[in-house]
């Protein structure tokens, strides 16, 4: 069991989260602490600070949420019809990139970061009455440095969102909506005012909260895209930041990629900001994946409830890892299954099976696909897992830095890079993990194109600029909220087909303003194409 104190709590503060819109602001404050209280210090302030966290947890993996945004709408991750069972639906809408301002997965991304920002706004509201208090500028510091992330996560998915600092609003309040340049500049001015003040260490202590290596980590996120928000590239910034990440000394790869995504993951060596789970707090938030992706056969493999199937694999992108890559196993479950003991699992009268097959998106078997499991899956748990959610984690922070220097024309630079990474994906083959800075300018290997029963049928032409590089970044970093994000910056989102999906319009890269926001606040605007 993970003992680490600040994940105990933000896992146990028992606050009722309201699920509302940045049109409903006045809600009714959690704790209540006296203005006397003077002898106050940032530890005793965390019962304040917490729900504002705790909020991350419901951003990241409630139903609908974050994770199946960046993953769903992408190249790597698809739940299809199953035929007599279900699913598809707005799921197909997410492959497809044909949904509208009601889809749920926008909807619940507006309403739940406007929920955490409140409660950013709302935590420094009482921390401001209360006085002189030890560590309190360091306190309202991190405050705005975590509403910064939630504004980031905001920006990336709807570029023209209202900006709200204050908590104690009037009744009846309606934000103005801001535009991506004002959003952008106001994530930016945050950060970079709030970095002097923010803790530098990399402890037990802040764990899970907002270090000044987070502030860096989610400016450099900023920059890296800025060319895709604002038209303009901002490599040297993105490259500046992630070197002083590096320069820290604080992080380093671990010797095993599955090492991040056990159930016991707290505090490796590679977190820089994670989302603390607990299943003895948790348990409604945790990761549902396990449900979500394997076949009900599979609960054999880790006497588990039985699973609901839905999710898998996209076979074109399963084709593209290399068989010696232990990545592929170590994220995806596939060919014949067997039980906890080692047995085969049988069904009827043969082997159960995931093929790297899918006949439709529309109309596929509920055995077909390879399936989901990057986190561990612990052998006979009965609630969900409660892995932490690495939301920056070092590898990042080197590709970052590979890709940054890639773009500036040091292409062999970034690929020693990118070779230290695959090393540990390549043990029983090290000569495979090399790379070098012609391959990664070069084409992709994930075929793109029509896909239909099991073979891609009409091939996409053209060549991706740095594909084998945005290779990369999906085998290291598939199921972990990135492929949305990157499949955008290097042009690819809206221009190529996989699976059924196939381009339907640049104004895609964003989503629709949610229609009940639409519907409640006369200030906002719609996206283009919506």
């Amino acid at each position: 069991m993970k003992i680490n104190t600040m994940k105990r709590v933000l896992s146990g503060v028992l606050i009722a989260i309201g699920m509302f819109s940045c049109t409903n602001l006045d809600e009714t404050l959690y704790d209540k602490i006296s203005a006397d209280e003077t002898e106050l210090t940032a530890d005793d302030l965390t019962t304040i600070v917490a729900p504002a966290y705790a909020q991350l947890r419901i951003v990241y993996w409630r139903w609908n949420g974050l994770f199946d945004i960046y993953e769903e709408s992408s190249d790597l991750i698809v739940t299809p019809f199953r035929v007599g069972i279900g699913w598809g639906d707005l799921y197909i809408d997410m492959h497809k990139h044909t949904w509208g301002a009601a889809i749920e997965h926008g909807a619940n991304l507006w309403e739940r970061a406007y929920a955490g920002i409140n409660m950013c706004n709302q935590a420094a509201f009482q921390i401001e009455a209360l006085g002189q208090v030890e560590n309190k500028d360091k306190v309202l510091a991190e405050l705005r440095a975590l509403r910064a992330i939630y504004y980031y996560l905001l920006l990336d998915n709807f570029r023209n969102v209202p900006i709200i600092t204050k908590f104690d609003v009037p009744k009846g309040f309606l934000p103005e909506q801001n535009t991506g340049q004002e959003v952008y500049d106001f994530i930016e001015k945050e950060l970079q005012e709030v970095l002097p003040l923010l803790n530098e260490e990399n402890s037990q202590k802040t764990y899970g909260r907002v270090t000044k290596w987070v502030a860096k980590m989610t400016l450099a996120k900023l920059y890296l895209n800025s060319q895709v928000y604002l038209g303009t590239a901002r490599w040297d910034d993105a490259l500046a930041e992630v070197e002083d990440i590096i320069a820290s000394g604080k992080f380093s790869l671990m010797s095993s990629y599955s090492g991040n995504f056990l159930v016991n993951n707290t505090n490796t060596p590679e977190e820089i900001f994670s989302i603390p789970f607990s299943k003895e707090f948790t348990a409604d938030q945790n990761t549902y994946y396990p449900f979500k992706t394997l076949h009900p056969l599979s609960a054999a493999t880790y006497n588990m409830p039985e699973p609901w199937g839905g999710s898998c694999g996209i076979p074109q992108f399963i084709d593209t890892y290399d068989e010696d890559d232990s990545r592929l196993e170590e994220s995806w479950r596939g060919g014949l299954q067997f039980k906890a003991s080692g047995e085969p699992i049988m069904d009827g009268n043969k082997q159960f099976e995931y093929p790297n097959y899918m006949t439709s998106v529309d109309a596929a078997e509920y055995w077909e696909g390879y399936r989901f499991v990057k986190y561990e899956i612990p052998i006979g748990f009965t609630i969900s897992p409660d892995n932490d959610v690495p939301l920056y984690r070092y590898a990042d922070v080197l590709m970052i830095k590979a890709e940054c220097l890639m773009r500036k024309g040091q292409a062999d630079a970034a690929a020693a890079i990118v070779t230290d990474i695959r090393k540990r994906a390549f043990k029983a083959d090290p000569d495979k993990a090399t790379v070098t800075g012609a391959q990664l300018v070069g084409g992709s290997t994930y075929a793109y194109g029509k896909y239909e029963n099991g073979a891609v049928t009409e091939a996409d032409a053209g060549t991706i600029q740095y594909g084998r590089f945005l290779d990369e970044l999906a085998w290291e970093f598939v199921g972990e909220h990135h492929r949305k994000q990157d499949l955008i910056r290097f042009g690819v989102y809206t221009t190529k087909r996989w699976l059924t999906h196939k381009p339907n319009g640049d104004f895609r890269v964003i989503f629709p303003i949610p229609q009940p926001q639409m519907e409640t606040n006369p200030n906002l605007e719609q996206n283009p194409g919506y």
